[in-house]
């Protein structure tokens, strides 16, 4: 008998995390406004993992915020 509890204990928990998981992600479309855009990092497209498991999104772009800074260093250096 306990091994059945147990199990039903598993079973619950685990429907309780989908449930919550579900409100969640429903909850979440509510806060998007009308003007929203993906940032360009999102817009790079996915990736799937080796394992073929997961999908995930791979971010190949950023801003480099010493751009200026290092070009006028290599500039001044290459003279």
């Amino acid at each position: 008998m306990s091994n059945a509890m147990i199990i039903a204990g598993i079973a619950v928990g685990v429907a309780a995390m989908v449930g919550i998981m579900v409100y969640a992600h429903d909850n979440q479309q509510n806060y998007l406004q009308e003007g929203s855009e993906l940032a360009p990092a999102a817009e790079q497209g996915a990736f799937s993992s080796e394992l073929g498991m997961v999908e995930l999104n791979k971010e190949q772009w950023h801003e480099d915020p010493y751009a200026e800074l290092s070009a006028k260093i290599r500039a001044e250096a290459g003279k």
